[in-house]
């Protein structure tokens, strides 16, 4: 591996020092060993530095070791057998669904939120998964989600229900004890099965601790609970399932991935973990220098790393409301996009990631960055290297800032907020007689802090504080709300997040198609600032730690009313803003009449017209 550092003004050669100066590969090792030998009880966290950054500590206790990231691959190196043990745990699955129904696995389901699904979908997007079963992410309560993925599997196949069933593997992922996201999903497919009259038991696996909400509800059902650890232990984050946990190996082992080069990918040298705290300290300067949005540029085989990558800095070190790194990914490079790099209010910072001797266009926008002015990072990996190599090393650079900035990277207290309001809201509406009649909804129903444009798209701000804006109609209450927040700085970056399935749904990909185009025409070009356009819930599963923790967003949440039961996963939608809101991040709604024709383009027309008034008002 290459690093080159481009414009490193403040210089950050002094902080990548601290971390020789301070041993701290040996001391992560020597710490991780201690807490598997002795024991967590022999921990002291008054008197380990290491401590505070990759283990949970309540009431002066260390209560878990969070960094199985890391020792993982170390015990891999000792434990060859691994990649054997899971192709074999891999061929007994097959062959119970034979024994079972006397059938092939065709399909798979793996239903799971966060970083319990994103490295799925990152292997998929690199083509990893190509030659196996084929993969769905049911990531969402929406229920177009699962409708559409039954669809496209009838398509695809042209069975009927009940051999559609009998050839897909389920297997539901929980790296928390109270995703209930899972359940939900379960609990609906695990019917399909019963109402085939298809013994679901040996095509369900799960993944999760003991006594978790996923953990309650397949045990009674008979399924089967896979470790989701080799070494049996719990010392890695959701986000940490890449690459060395059995919800990454079984999706890979299932495609015919070799196991063995995976997995001896992921054992960096010393010189290779010192690249990725050089590169941290780069980050980190640069960072504390207001140069905050890293802006990734990843070769054209990996693109779909971008989001797995984001989630992994964001949700480890978005709690700091003082320290905050925004990964900006899928963007064109354009410069007019970008505040000169002489500007005093230019807060962007590059990380070029190249494959050598893979042709791209990557080298091209990097010299065209290096030569305007901008801060640049560029990595250059040897050819042929893995995909395993890369979320390692990302994981040594995320934990590099974390010690830089004294930031606990495996805790994730933003998200488990989200999901508290979340469950409560839920528990709610069930005693209410849904959702609609619960308190919260009904106040965002009825606020009189709403406007409608064209009876088909209904903005509201309530959640906002009181503040004073002017506009006539949607559009222009919209710039209004939106200039007030960016125009002194409280936000220096946008999302725009659709509660709906945006992968397999016609319609949703539509509402994506709509979104990509308000991100780039009203803030990107207009604000000069990134915006983040993807899906809830899974966004807040995946990096809106930041968002709700460092702040610094305009948040605008979108949902088309549904004639379909799907009261979790309208908590889900209310929670978000009302967990933005509890810790005063800026955020509002867009409610869609519904997804016909006339209501995107209504939606595409409010966008339109809110970018027109804030470049007049420029």
């Amino acid at each position: 591996m290459i690093l080159s550092l481009h414009h490193d003004l403040p210089e950050s050669e002094s902080s990548f020092a601290r971390f020789q100066a301070a041993s701290v590969l040996k001391s992560l090792k020597a710490l991780d060993s201690r807490a598997r030998r002795k024991g967590l009880e022999a921990l002291d966290p008054a008197r380990g530095a290491l401590i505070p950054i990759g283990m949970e500590i309540e009431n002066g206790r260390v209560v878990k070791n969070g960094y199985g990231v890391f020792d993982l691959p170390w015990q891999a190196q000792e434990h060859p057998g691994w990649p054997d043990k899971i192709a074999a745990e891999l061929d007994e699955i097959r062959e119970g669904i034979r024994a079972a129904h006397r059938v092939p696995i065709k399909f798979l389901i793996w239903v799971g939120m966060g970083g319990s699904a994103e490295d799925k979908a990152m292997y998929q997007a690199a083509g990893l998964l190509r030659r196996g079963p084929r993969l769905y992410l049911l990531d969402s309560t929406d229920p177009a989600k699962l409708n559409s993925i039954l669809a496209d599997m009838k398509k695809r196949s042209g069975l009927n229900n009940g051999d559609l069933l009998r050839r897909t593997l389920v297997i539901g992922m929980a790296m928390g004890m109270t995703s209930f996201e899972p359940v939900v999903n379960l609990q609906k497919l695990a019917a399909m099965y019963d109402a085939a009259g298809v013994d679901s038991r040996p095509n369900f696996y799960y993944m999760t601790f003991p006594g978790s909400l996923l953990d309650q509800f397949a045990a009674k059902r008979g399924y089967r609970r896979v470790p989701l650890q080799l070494d049996e232990a719990n010392t890695t984050a959701g986000r940490h399932s890449a690459p060395m946990n059995r919800g990454s190996l079984y999706a890979l082992g299932l495609a015919g991935v070799d196991l063995r080069a995976w997995i001896e990918g992921t054992f960096l040298s010393e010189e290779e973990v010192d690249t990725a705290w050089r590169l941290a300290s780069f980050l980190h300067v640069q960072g504390l220098a207001g140069r905050d949005k890293v802006t990734l540029l990843l070769p054209r085989v990996w693109v779909g790393a971008g989001i797995w990558t984001k989630q992994a800095f964001e949700e480890s070190l978005g709690k700091s409301v003082e320290y905050g790194l925004k990964i900006v990914i899928g963007e064109r490079v354009r410069l007019t996009n970008y505040r000169a790099p002489k500007d005093p209010l230019q807060d962007r910072v590059f990380w070029c990631v190249q494959i050598k001797g893979a042709h791209d266009a990557g080298a091209e926008k990097l010299a065209l960055l290096r030569r305007s002015g901008y801060p640049v990072a560029a990595l250059t990996l040897p050819k042929d290297t893995g995909l395993s190599r890369y979320t390692q090393f990302v994981h040594y650079v995320v934990f590099g800032l974390a010690w830089l900035r004294k930031i606990n990277f495996v805790t994730q207290p933003n998200v488990e907020l989200y999901k508290t309001i979340a469950n409560k809201l839920y528990a709610e509406s069930e005693h209410a007689g849904g959702i609609a009649k619960t308190k919260e909804w009904r106040q965002t129903e009825e606020t009189p802090r709403k406007s409608v444009w064209r009876g088909r798209v209904t903005l509201r701000w309530d959640r906002l504080p009181e503040i004073q804006v002017q506009g006539t109609t949607a559009p222009a209450l919209y710039a209004a709300l939106v200039k007030h927040f960016t125009g002194d700085r409280q936000a220096t970056c946008g999302e725009l997040t659709f509660f709906g399935d945006t992968r397999y749904s016609a319609r949703g990909r539509a509402v994506r198609t709509v979104l990509d185009r308000a991100a780039e025409g009203l803030f990107h070009a207009r604000l000069k600032m990134p915006a983040d356009v993807y899906e809830g819930p899974a966004m807040n599963h995946s990096y809106h730690e930041t968002i709700i923790g460092h702040g610094g967003c305009f948040s605008t949440i979108v949902m088309a009313e549904s004639g379909e039961k799907a009261d979790y996963h309208r908590a889900q939608y209310l929670a978000t803003q009302m967990a933005l809101a509890e810790r005063g991040r800026a955020v509002v709604s867009l409610t869609l009449r519904d997804l016909d024709d006339a209501s995107l383009r209504a939606l595409d027309e409010f966008f339109r017209q809110a970018a027109t008034l804030i470049r007049q008002a420029k």
